[in-house]
């Protein structure tokens, strides 16, 4: 089979995932979606450490304990879906490309919960870990990229210009329809980056 690569961009109990395939060196995208990395789509699964915020430190960590569970299961059936579709298409998807914050490593849950700042950027890096976490699960080698670094690492590594590229992935999710927004586009972006390291490693 062919090689395929799937990007993610993350959000609060959901992610937009893209499967991008290289046809003659250039991008083609196989699978889009946006699937829930919660079984409630609420507020209070959505933003686990915000709710964790309002328990005691042991009621918190046997919350977070569960929802770790969950999402890293809905992250993996996930992409076991993707990997049906893009197989049944005749290409299997070898690659991952994660995009992440800039942050700095997260000190313990207590430091966490006192500090609204490091409430925002853990509900991010938590649902991140499921999906490293399913990436594994699924055997694809997974990469990470600083969101902030994105654009600048794909036009050096493709040798296109940022205004150039912009129009390009503008033009590559047009034959989809909505929802193709920055989502998708910086997703697809790094699937892309993915598959030309991978041909050029």
């Amino acid at each position: 089979m062919k090689t395929a690569a799937v990007g993610f961009r993350v959000h609060s109990g959901w992610i937009a995932l893209v499967a991008v395939a290289l046809e003659k060196g250039k991008p083609l995208v196989l699978a889009r979606q946006r699937p829930h990395l919660v079984e409630t789509f609420s507020y209070t699964f959505r933003q686990p450490y915000h709710t964790a915020q309002t328990m005691s430190l042991d009621e918190a960590e046997a919350f977070l304990a569960r929802q770790r569970v969950e999402s890293r299961q809905l992250a993996t059936e996930a992409l076991k879906a993707v990997q049906v579709d893009v197989g049944q298409q005749g290409y299997q998807v070898r690659k991952a490309s994660l995009l992440t914050a800039s942050g700095r490593p997260l000190p313990e849950l207590a430091k966490i919960l006192s500090a609204h700042s490091l409430i925002h950027t853990a509900d991010g890096e938590f649902f991140r870990d499921a999906l490293f976490h399913a990436c594994t699960n699924c055997r694809m080698g997974v990469s990470k990229i600083k969101e902030r670094d994105l654009v600048a690492a794909a036009s050096l590594r493709l040798r296109l210009g940022s205004a150039t590229l912009g129009r390009f992935l503008s033009k590559l999710g047009k034959p989809l329809g909505a929802p193709w927004s920055q989502d998708e586009k910086f997703a697809a972006l790094a699937a892309w980056i993915a598959l030309r390291t991978e041909k050029n490693s």
